[in-house]
């Protein structure tokens, strides 16, 4: 469950306006990959365009995001990205909240505009994460106010981006809530979504209507 003992943590000035400034690097700029037309939206892909959807607790629509579209250039890449996607998202073992925490970490830790917005609106959407804790996700597992299991699980995001494994001290702390499916599971989803960043950095995806990129909460 959430811990809003703390309230919104006083965040760095300077971290706010170095996520300002990614925002204009990748935003500010067209992107690198062109997207292709509708015609290239074959059954398969409108399907899975609306899977994705439910499991991201969207509400089904005609509209595909320009991400695909990018993605439609390396069609059998796409399909095995979005299938392991669907697992992590639709037939995950760990729970949404954890899954969505640990995204968000990887998004902001990595400056992914689209990334970090996707999922501050799919935890809004589908979880109890507050907007105290969105705000806590950017000073990361040494912000008051989390659990121990949360703090461990941020901590383990950190740990992984910052030495490639998980410490033992913070496995056994996520050891006692999760059995060995959902341990093999949690640097698997940690590795997606920093894959995920990688991309979409890269080719600076665009946002999709709405969105505001690093600044979401």
């Amino acid at each position: 469950m959430p811990n809003d003992a703390a309230a919104k943590p006083a965040i760095d000035p300077a971290v706010l306006a170095r996520a300002a400034a990614r925002d204009i690097e990748i935003n500010g700029h067209p992107a690198r990959i062109e997207p292709l037309g509708a015609e290239k939206l074959t059954p398969d892909v409108l399907k899975l365009t609306s899977d994705m959807k439910a499991a991201a607790g969207i509400a089904a629509s005609a509209y595909v995001p320009e991400f695909f579209n990018i993605m439609l250039h390396h069609p059998s890449l796409f399909k095995a990205h979005s299938d392991l996607a669907m697992v992590l998202m639709a037939g995950n073992t760990l729970p949404t909240r954890d899954r969505e925490l640990a995204i968000l970490r990887v998004g902001w830790m990595t400056g992914a505009p689209y990334e970090w917005n996707a999922h501050v609106d799919m935890a809004k959407r589908l979880t109890n994460i507050s907007p105290a804790e969105i705000e806590r996700v950017i000073i990361g597992s040494t912000a008051p106010g989390w659990s121990a299991h949360d703090a461990a699980l941020l901590r383990a995001v950190e740990e992984m981006m910052a030495n490639a494994m998980v410490t033992d001290e913070t496995w056994a702390i996520l050891a006692k809530a999760y059995n060995e499916a959902q341990l093999i599971e949690f640097p698997i989803l940690v590795g997606q979504y920093l894959g995920v960043a990688y991309l979409q950095n890269s080719i600076r995806a665009r946002l999709m209507p709405n969105q505001v990129g690093l600044s979401a909460r």
